[in-house]
């Protein structure tokens, strides 16, 4: 990975944005993609559309969602502790102990998130799995009025963000999830060689996929792909506890994921599986036997349809603090985009 692409996703990965509250990382994402885009464009939704050789008779479009799970802030009580609603699909243990960030208009404010301690829990709620209505974001206020000083209502909190480097080649940040594919996706377009390309392609950074799959049906519409492969992560099950007879097997560092199903076009699958080989591209295969839930379910029904296909980059302890991937996986992927780009020429039938 060259220190660049580098830099762009450790910059996403500390860059705040949870669902509806993407901007900030779109700002980021807006300043690489002029680098060597044709065209970088922002529609009313939010989506940040970056097109290399525009006009041609053919649309292909990658979809990486840029958003994250989060929180917003619901509630500020006398004593100054802060109550939020989740953004995304959240699972409380997750939260508890965590250290958080509240975005608000001056820059991010430190916060905790905690229960009672075990030690004051009765025998009933020790055995009580924890709600989320039962914890509470603490920035150190002494009353609600001070704590207003600095947080709105409607203010959006992560989990505190940052990146780490682990063994083998393995990262861990929160929101992995999915600023990996928002990076595939930049990244091969940024590899593309224009002399090769017969197709223009669209690179999206799409918003609230967390919340309903919504900024992906807006750009879709707009574009009008003929082609898209949507890009998002999917669950490692190389870790303790995770059953891979319902899950399959996939490893961290064995390429990206292809996958295969009703919500995946044949020939797409068949093209993507094709260039790995040729280009000898490690990948994995997985199913998945309904439509799927990221950007690949709306990018297949846009319209009047699209040819579909969903690459996916495998990540381990999803939707928590420690979310991990392969940096060697993320590479591997945006080859695989970037030469099926170039492979694309008008005459492709994707008609099954």
């Amino acid at each position: 990975m060259e220190s660049t692409a580098h830099a762009f996703l450790t910059r996403i990965l500390e860059t705040p944005r949870p669902s509806g509250y993407e901007h900030p990382v779109q700002e980021v994402v807006r300043g690489y993609a002029s680098q060597f885009a044709d065209e970088v464009t922002t529609d009313v939704h939010g989506n940040v559309i970056a097109c290399r050789n525009p006009g041609a008779a053919i649309r292909l479009m990658f979809a990486g969602h840029c958003d994250q799970i989060g929180m917003v802030v619901t509630q500020i009580d006398d004593k100054g502790f802060i109550y939020a609603q989740t953004i995304g699909g959240w699972d409380p243990q997750q939260l508890i102990g965590q250290q958080m960030r509240i975005w608000t208009s001056t820059g991010g404010v430190p916060a905790v998130i905690a229960r009672k301690p075990i030690h004051l829990l009765n025998e009933t709620e020790r055995k009580q799995v924890v709600k989320l209505q039962d914890l509470w974001l603490d920035i150190g206020a002494a009353t609600k009025e001070e704590a207003q000083q600095v947080v709105r209502i409607g203010d959006p909190v992560t989990l505190k963000l940052g990146y780490t480097e682990l063994k083998n080649r393995l990262a861990s940040a929160p929101g992995m999830d999915n600023a990996t594919g928002l990076w595939v996706v930049m990244e091969a377009l940024r590899r593309m060689d224009t002399a090769k390309l017969n197709c223009s392609v669209y690179a999206v950074s799409t918003v609230q996929e967390e919340i309903g799959l919504r900024g992906v049906q807006t750009s879709a519409f707009g574009i009008e792909p003929h082609v898209g492969i949507a890009v998002d992560v999917s669950h490692a099950t190389d870790c303790p506890t995770i059953d891979q007879r319902q899950q399959g097997e996939i490893a961290l560092g064995d390429g990206p994921i292809v996958f295969r199903g009703p919500n995946m076009n044949p020939k797409v699958v068949d093209r993507l599986l094709d260039v790995a080989k040729i280009q000898e591209i490690p990948f994995q295969l997985s199913a998945i036997g309904r439509a799927t839930p990221n950007d690949a379910n709306s990018l297949q029904i846009s319209r009047s349809g699209v040819a579909t296909g969903l690459v996916s980059i495998p990540n381990r302890y999803m939707h928590s603090a420690v979310e991990t991937i392969s940096l060697e996986d993320l590479d591997h992927a945006a080859d695989l985009l970037c030469g099926f780009a170039e492979a694309l020429v008008a005459a492709d039938d994707f008609t099954p």
